[in-house]
């Protein structure tokens, strides 16, 4: 049975759970290796390396060889919130990735 059928029938979640309240619609933030302000924490976990892999040159090639996503530099991820996941489209884009912390030096 699909997962959103299963949600639909039975009531796992609370009473009156409701949307995601991290994330709205629409949002945008740009990211390379570390989480923008404003980002859920979990989901951010589940995205980063994808974020990472893309700001770093994953761009040429479809990630898992094209039998997962068909268009490079592009890639379809979700937060692990079962009862209300967030979709995420990741993109490239020809932005410079920006330091904005001073990296501790030895």
């Amino acid at each position: 049975m699909p997962p959103y059928r299963l949600f639909r029938n039975f009531a796992y979640g609370a009473a009156g759970l409701p949307p995601c309240p991290m994330l709205r619609e629409g949002q945008v933030f740009y990211a390379d290796y570390a989480k923008p302000d404003g980002f859920c924490d979990e989901a951010w976990k589940a995205i980063y390396q994808y974020v990472f892999a893309l700001a770093h040159g994953a761009t040429k090639e479809p990630f898992y060889y094209g039998d997962w996503i068909s268009k490079p530099g592009m890639a379809i991820c979700s937060c692990n919130d079962g009862l209300r996941p967030v979709i995420f489209k990741l993109e490239a884009t020809d932005e410079e990735s920006q330091i904005n912390y001073i990296p501790v030096q030895d």
